[in-house]
């Protein structure tokens, strides 16, 4: 069988294409002219549009023609015709391959490879490109399907082309086929390479190691038929050719250059999963290294993704990591990566598109290199040049690249974590210069402008063009940074703790130098004074954190580590003295001041109650006085006000014992404070706030007194509530207007004709309008809400359950709730009510348009909106007097009640049987919650999901059945009825012309669309997780909330939240119906997550012995309604990238449900185009018990293969020039710009200022 270039079957090869070519010859000339003159209007640029549609139509068609595939070799194998002519014609051949070979004889498809063979063999130098690399893509399709099976000597058929002598065309085919049918058997998608995956994978290891390693690496190896040839292999083969290309002066041979790049991306593609003990024997890594020092760049750049790839290995033995890895550690090498690293630094001003991504791959690759270090550091020969290879470490990181520097700032922070590195010699000489790397770049360079000079600006704009990935990207970065301070700091104590505040007391000295003095009236909350600073601070910050992770296991020398704690502490105290003795003008220097010392306080000095009481005195005596004339200076006291505030709550939570030794004396200063006059009701509630929290948290105090002085401070609030005018004004519409004084704006909006006014902003308001606007604003303050919230969330805020504070807050608040609720629930239910125009009784018809307008809350986007975030606000504060700022006015009275509410009944919900025992509530509060949220806006929806989300999460399992299923069955049938809604319409909005400003606000519009689908999708994702269990009574804060089961009925004992959710009809059937529409929704995150749950919840329905009539009609919905928006996403471009997940969901429902119903085999059998027999089929396969998930997804893709979408990419193939594949991110790059979760409280109250905290980059 082996032996000649014409392949097995050769015979009966022949015979067959002499058939064929008898059967096609009376027609052939003819039908050759035909293709000649359709693709001549094809690719015509005069031809018109309908005679172009109707010869691409004609070349389509006579694909399916059964003499295809011998038009297709004639015109191919003609080295005359056009290369046009002959690209199509293999195109022919393809889909022959591709779509018909499964109904070919033996003899057909030997005579079909046959012409493929004949076709490579004849390639020339002379043949484009594409023409060559069209013919190997034929190969491998063939040999998909029939190699190690029907086709044997494919590898000796290879060597003989690698062999042919002359040029290097023949061999760069080889390589193509090579390279193209390892991604495709390892990484590819194709439903054959997949189906064959086990038989196509173990030939491939099989001709690409060499015959001893086989040996030695499977010595009880079932020898069956072999499909190699020759005893070198592949990767032998390719280390020869590499020599031979690398010994020529590649720079002015474009040919052996573009040989060497071929041989390095077969590398590539062979090195995640090549033995490697045949790597190693086939000296790979010598054979790339050499390629590094190749005079190409080109080259170079493939060799360092060769590397990369290797590298990226997870795992190695001791054995393997000593010879593929540890070459790379010797001195000669790391001189070759210095001098490389040093070469690829480029000019941020000039960049050199092909050495910069050198620069980045490099980086990459190095840090890769640096994480086996940490991982071997025992198994690390002592003949390897370590300490300049750290030394080169550092020069990467300081590279004013960020996207070069981030890949080595993650080794760092993996290096430091290893006491034999981090204790090593040759550390400590490096500690002084990566503190300061961290320090310099923990600079807020968002808050730069962009026509900065900084080097490492003009990069960070050049490498990422959108503001919430250049966000994220930073918010890493500054991540990575910290970490490495806080790790250097747990290893090196006192050394790295001195040294970092004797480094920032001179910095702070030098703060204006280079700036302008301090002025009120130019004041800038991004001004460089305040940068530097804010940076100095995260370092100290940083720090802070390293030295009390460390104080937090010392011990291992009890008495010298505690004699060094109290050393530190004695001089952090003396230096935080001398902070607090600072005299800043700038408000927020003061607040950045005072919340560090607040931080140290309440950390590393917390036993020092002398230095809490001066950050105390400092916090109440050192406030500014506000400038109106400086609006932006005004701004900056009032954050420093309020954030005094938050402070003193923060002193008040950790340090409750030491402040009740002083309690009165701080109780009469707070009161003298209050009587000044000087304070708003925001900032006075907050002081009695602060009093409450000591009383509430310290555990020195005597249990009655303490609720005796707590109870002092709630029945103010509790008769506020028993007021009869909040009753009466609450029990209508009206009422609840008139309290605003909200009718008074209605008659205004009339008579002032507010409809008629075009531009609101450059209205100014009259008397009446700036009297009613204060009105507004003075009616809010009288409300019981801010008060309720505040000491509500005192009370409720960052305490464990069966804690002392815990129950003294369920005693305090009982006789309340019952007082609050019902009055609660109708400030939310009117609030909610004022978003629908019907309501608006007093406004005549043609003005309904009017409330959506004022209702619409302005907001800054970053990415999206035009201008910065402070220019922004500067335009909102200028509108105050205006009919903008009236508008802003209204809606923002309305905000704060229904946000207030939401916020009340969270920290209720924290109360447990004290809020959910009560049996008549589930009703009202769905009414309340929901009754008018349809007309709410999508963003002021967000806050309400998050707040029911956390409703439910509390909900203790014992009252779950009565509680939940009301709340959750209207919350998603609301959900399921605003976010369709909106995506329609938005889809309609697309669909016309509009203009550039339309365009910000349906960009903006949109994507407030997609937060709000992907809280929606996200919540319902964590109801049904899988691995979510219910919380035991008594245990610590988890998702499910249980404190008063009785004994021997534990949590565990009900159904977790998702078993709930899907055997109650009540929630399931608009939760699903919900889920449904998601898939068709274009935002391809909330897709993900959408897929994910239906995956998850598929075989939970499918048919059992215990079969129930839900069950049953769940099965029927998702077979059909679910079955049929998967197929719809499938054919759509927008959700090619969801193509695998989709088809998995598609897999899953064929697999869980076929056994039992015929209804997804019908829907699939409807589809056109497709075969009763080939969805038969699909189905055997799938429901096999061997099947693994990525053939199932690569069966249910076959099938569906006509009615996929197709992305704009895979339309048409364009040449990427250097500059837009240096923008192309790596894998890791991508990882970069997202923003990572934040650590802490699983569960965040809802955010309640409006807005403001809703746009950080998601």
């Amino acid at each position: 069988m082996h032996g000649s270039m014409n392949g097995d079957s050769a015979v009966g090869a022949n015979s067959v294409t002499a058939l064929l070519a008898e059967r096609a010859n009376g027609s052939s000339t003819n039908m050759l002219s035909q293709i000649h003159e359709a693709l001549e209007v094809v690719h015509g640029p005069y031809s018109s549009n309908e005679s172009r549609r109707q010869a691409s139509s004609f070349l389509e068609e006579l694909k399916v023609n059964d003499e295809a595939p011998y038009h297709g070799f004639t015109l191919a194998s003609d080295s005359g015709q056009q290369a046009v002519v002959r690209h199509y014609a293999l195109s022919l051949l393809e889909y022959a391959i591709r779509h018909k070979w499964a109904e070919y004889s033996d003899e057909q498809a030997a005579a079909l490879r046959q012409w493929v063979l004949d076709l490579s063999r004849n390639i020339s130098a002379e043949d484009p490109l594409y023409l060559r690399n069209k013919t190997a893509q034929l190969w491998v399709e063939i040999a998909k399907r029939s190699w190690a099976a029907a086709w044997l000597d494919m590898d000796e058929l290879l060597v003989q082309l690698w062999n042919l002598p002359g040029s290097v065309v023949h061999k760069e085919f080889v390589l193509f086929v090579l390279e193209t049918l390892s991604d495709e058997v390892f990484n590819g998608d194709d439903t054959v390479a997949i189906l064959r995956e086990g038989a196509l994978s173990k030939a491939c290891v099989e001709i690409f190691t060499p015959a001893i390693v086989l040996a030695e690496q499977f010595p009880n190896r079932q020898v069956g038929t072999s499909v190699r040839y020759g005893e070198e292999g592949w990767l032998v083969r390719l280390g020869e050719l590499l020599n031979q290309c690398l010994e020529t002066d590649l720079h002015n041979n474009s040919q052996y250059q573009s040989c060497a790049v071929k041989a390095l991306a077969v590398y590539k593609s062979v090195m995640p999963w090549a033995v490697p003990r045949a790597i190693a024997s086939a000296s790979c890594v010598q054979h790339m290294c050499k390629s590094l020092a190749a005079s190409s760049v080109a080259v170079q750049l493939a060799s360092v993704e060769a590397l990369h790839a290797l590298y990226c290995r997870s795992q190695f033995r001791d054995e393997e990591f000593v010879s593929l890895v540890c070459p790379m550690y010797t001195s000669q090498m790391v001189d070759l990566l210095r001098k490389l690293y040093e070469w690829s630094v480029v000019d941020p001003h000039n960049i050199d598109d092909e050495k910069y991504l050198f620069a980045k791959k490099f980086s990459e690759m190095m840090s890769n290199l640096g994480t086996f270090i940490e991982q071997k550091i025992s198994a690390i020969p002592e003949d390897c040049d370590l300490p300049n290879l750290l030394n080169l470490f550092l020069g990467i990181s300081q590279s004013p690249s960020f996207v070069v520097s981030i890949p080595i700032l993650v080794t760092w922070t993996r290096l430091l974590r290893s006491n034999t590195i981090a204790d090593s010699p040759t550390i400590t000489t490096l500690i002084a210069p990566l503190l300061e790397l961290c320090r310099s770049r923990l600079i807020r360079y968002e808050s730069i402008p962009e026509d900065s000079d900084d080097p490492c600006m003009v990069f960070l704009l050049e490498d990422i063009d959108t503001i919430p990935e250049r966000h994220a990207f930073l918010g890493n970065y500054r991540r990575y940074c910290i970490q490495i301070i806080e790790l250097i700091v747990r290893q090196k104590q006192s050394e790295a703790i001195y040294h970092i505040l004797g480094q920032i007391d001179q910095s702070i000295q030098h703060l204006y130098d280079g700036q302008p003095p301090f002025s009120a009236d130019k004041y800038s909350k991004s001004s460089m004074a305040l940068l530097r600073l804010d940076a100095h601070f995260a370092v100290v910050e940083a720090a802070l954190k390293g030295y009390m992770k460390w104080r937090a296991v010392h011990g291992s020398k009890l008495q010298e580590d505690d004699q060094e704690r109290v050393n530190i502490e004695t001089n952090l105290e003396a230096w935080c003295d001398r902070l607090l003795e600072l005299n800043f003008e700038d408000p927020l220097i003061r607040k950045r001041i005072m919340q560090l010392a607040v931080a140290f306080s309440t950390t590393a000095l917390d036993k020092k109650v002398g230095f809490m009481l001066k950050v105390l005195e400092h916090i109440l005596m050192s406030q500014l006085a506000e400038r109106p004339e400086h609006p932006v200076y005004t701004e900056a006291v009032k954050e420093l006000q309020a954030d005094s505030m938050h402070e003193l709550q923060r002193l008040a939570i950790k340090m409750p014992d030491q402040l009740l030794d002083v309690y009165e004396q701080l109780e009469a200063k707070i009161n003298e404070i209050i009587a000044s006059g000087t304070l708003d009701n925001k900032r006075q509630v907050s002081y009695q706030t602060f009093l409450f929290t000591i009383i509430h948290r310290a555990t020195t105090i005597d249990p009655g007194l303490r609720l005796q002085k707590l109870q002092s401070f709630i029945n103010p609030v509790q008769q506020l509530w028993q007021n009869p005018a909040i009753d009466h004004s609450l029990s209508s519409f009206d009422g609840f207007c008139d309290m605003l004084g909200l009718t008074d704006v209605r008659h205004y909006l009339v008579s002032r004709r507010v409809l008629e006014i075009q531009d609101w902003a450059h209205y100014q308001l009259d008397a009446e309008g700036q009297a009613l606007q204060s009105q507004l604003e003075e009616r809010l303050k009288t409300l019981p809400l801010r008060t309720t919230k505040s000491f509500l969330a005192c009370s409720t805020d960052k305490i464990e359950r069966d804690t002392p504070a815990y129950k003294v807050s369920c005693a305090l608040w009982r006789d309340a709730l019952p007082v609050i609720l019902p009055n609660l629930l109708k400030f939310l239910s009117n609030a909610h009510a004022f978003h629908n125009p019907d309501n608006w009784s007093g406004l005549p018809p043609e003005m309904r348009s009017l409330v959506s307008r004022i209702l619409t809350d302005r907001f800054w986007q970053a990415g999206i909106s035009e201008g910065t975030k402070e220019e922004f606000y500067a335009r909102v504060s200028g509108t105050k007097s205006t009919m903008e700022g009236f508008a802003s006015s209204i809606r923002g009275s309305v905000r704060t009640i229904r946000e207030a509410c939401y916020s009340i009944l969270w920290c209720m919900s924290r109360l447990d049987v004290d809020f959910y025992g009560f049996s008549e509530l589930p009703g009202p509060l769905a009414h309340a919650l929901f009754s008018d949220a349809h007309c709410l806006s999508t963003h002021q929806i967000i806050a309400l999901l998050n707040v029911v989300r956390l409703m439910v999460d509390d909900c203790p399992v014992e009252v779950r059945s009565h509680f939940v299923p009301p709340i959750l069955a209207t919350c998603f049938a609301q959900m399921d009825t605003k976010i369709s809604s909106q995506w329609e319409r938005l889809a309609q909005k697309q669909v016309s012309q509009t203009g550039a400003d339309n365009l910000t606000e349906e960009m903006k519009e949109e994507s407030i669309l997609r937060q709000l689908t992907y809280t929606a999708v996200m919540m319902i994702g964590g109801f049904l997780d899988p691995a979510r269990t219910n919380r035991q009574a008594g245990s610590p804060d988890g998702k499910e909330a249980s404190t008063y089961g009785a004994e021997g009925n534990p949590a565990s004992a009900y159904p977790s939240i998702r078993k709930f959710c899907l055997t109650s009809s009540t929630i399931l059937e608009p939760l699903l119906l919900f889920l449904s529409h998601a898939i068709r929704m274009r935002d391809s995150r909330s897709c993900n997550v959408v897929l994910r749950v239906f995956r998850s919840i598929v075989p939970d329905f499918a048919a059992s012995p215990q079969d129930s009539a839900l069950s049953s009609s769940i099965r029927e919905f998702i077979s059909t309604d679910v079955l049929k928006a998967c197929i719809s996403s499938l054919n759509e471009p927008y959700f090619v990238d969801q193509q695998k997940e989709l088809a998995q969901l598609i897999a899953s429902i064929l697999t869980s449900y076929s056994p039992s119903t015929e209804t997804p085999r019908e829907i699939l059998i409807s589809l056109p185009g497709i075969q009763k027999s080939s969805v038969d089929k699909c189905i055997d396969y799938l429901t096999r018990p061997s099947m693994q998930q990525r053939q199932q997804r690569a069966l249910v893709l076959d099938l569906l293969r006509d009615l996929k979408g197709v992305s704009i990419s895979e339309q048409g193939r364009i040449t990427k020039s250097a500059s837009t594949v240096r923008k192309e991110r790596s894998k890791m790059q991508q990882e970069f710009m997202k923003e990572q979760p934040k650590a802490g409280d699983r569960r965040p109250s809802p955010s309640l200022d409006g807005v403001a905290g809703m746009f950080a980059e998601q």
